[in-house]
């Protein structure tokens, strides 16, 4: 056994790797080695046999126990059940879907097409992404939009059959039927999808001079989007069957609305609470006022009692939104910020400095309580 590696190693995984990560460390390396990627390289050929041999013994219970009690020994002399030489053979799995899973993705991404024939005649369509701008009231009470999408649909002269009405279709005589084009390359025997009839078997005898052939076409499709009330940026509503149309009969695929809310000139959302800061007077806050304030519905008004202080918080009940994941109504939150006043007179001036002198502690408890803090500081510190 000497000079045969670890089949652990060979794989990169560890001892107490699971079957799973068994499978997936070596779809990576098979499709790395592979000798399509890797051609006239023996260093390379050699590899993809090495890390075959690894697989079939870590793939299969009894022979994984054997080695992991006894080593190579344990396999046979020659390798894995005793053949010799490492090569790799379809049959050597005793599990065919095992085979078809693993070496399946391998040949498509080598030659884009499926492994086997007919795995491909009926598909699914794609789907489709469109994005919508909504303004924030149409987000927040919902409406209804019409959206144009440019997309594949199934050919209407041809009903999707890509054939000449009253044309047929004919068996393809490249790959006589079978889908695909097997070539050996070494020791390997490869199956490609036929480049000609897209590994169907068969084609158009004429071809349809709509859709020449393809059996789609593109249509731009006006469509009728619902948007709920209470959705929010970024939110995603899924249009089942309106993607593009399936190949051969297959479903068409999905439209996928992604939705984009523009900002408000007065409210920021969180979740169906929204938040909005009213500016409010020196004297409103002093001597208390009834202010009018925003709402989704329009103004209402709203009571800011005598020496409120800039950033007070009042709650409007049931002034929010209603989002698609609750029933309840959220709030509005309004913050006040008392200005400053700018650019006095003379006689604004003169008033507020006999406001000032007139002041009383209790006129602005916090500024006094500050002050005296700050005094008995610096009076400990002499």
């Amino acid at each position: 056994m000497a000079g045969k590696k670890d089949y652990y190693e060979l794989l990169g995984v560890p001892r107490g790797a699971s079957p799973e990560e068994i499978k997936k460390a070596y779809r990576n390396m098979a499709k790395k080695f592979h000798p399509d990627a890797n051609p006239n390289n023996k260093e390379a050929e050699e590899k993809f046999k090495e890390i075959n041999e690894a697989y079939e013994v870590l793939s299969d219970p009894p022979k994984k126990g054997a080695y992991d009690q006894f080593g190579h020994a344990g396999v046979g002399a020659g390798g894995p059940g005793g053949r010799g030489g490492g090569g790799f053979r379809p049959q050597d799995f005793g599990n065919a879907a095992d085979f078809e899973d693993i070496f399946g993705d391998v040949f498509s991404n080598f030659f884009g097409g499926q492994s086997r024939p007919g795995r491909s005649q009926v598909q699914e369509g794609d789907d489709l992404r469109y994005d919508l701008k909504l303004t924030f009231e149409e987000a927040a009470f919902g409406t209804t939009r019409e959206v144009k999408v440019r997309k594949l649909a199934t050919c209407e002269s041809c009903h999707g059959s890509g054939a000449k009405p009253g044309s047929g279709r004919v068996v393809c005589p490249t790959c006589k039927g079978t889908g695909q084009i097997r070539s050996s390359q070494g020791f390997f025997t490869i199956a490609r999808t036929c480049g000609r009839c897209g590994g169907q078997g068969e084609m158009p005898g004429s071809p349809c001079p709509t859709c020449r052939g393809n059996g789609r076409v593109e249509r731009e499709r006006v469509i009728s989007v619902k948007v709920p009330a209470g959705v929010d940026e970024g939110s995603r509503l899924r249009l089942r069957g309106e993607g593009e149309a399936g190949v051969n009969g297959g479903p068409a695929g999905d439209l996928y609305v992604f939705l984009h809310v523009e900002a408000h000139d007065f409210f920021e959302r969180e979740g169906g609470d929204l938040h909005c800061e009213v500016p409010i007077s020196f004297v409103q806050a002093s001597l208390g006022a009834e202010i009018e304030v925003p709402t989704l519905e329009g103004p209402v008004k709203m009571k800011i009692p005598a020496g409120t202080q800039s950033g007070k918080v009042f709650r409007l009940r049931e002034k929010g939104l209603r989002t698609p994941q609750s029933s309840e109504v959220g709030d509005l939150l309004t913050t006040v910020v008392v200005e400053t006043p700018t650019e006095l007179n003379a006689r604004q001036k003169k008033l507020l400095e006999e406001f000032e002198a007139l002041s009383q502690e209790g006129n602005t408890p916090e500024v006094h309580k500050f002050m005296a803090k700050m005094k008995n500081l610096f009076t400990r510190k002499k």
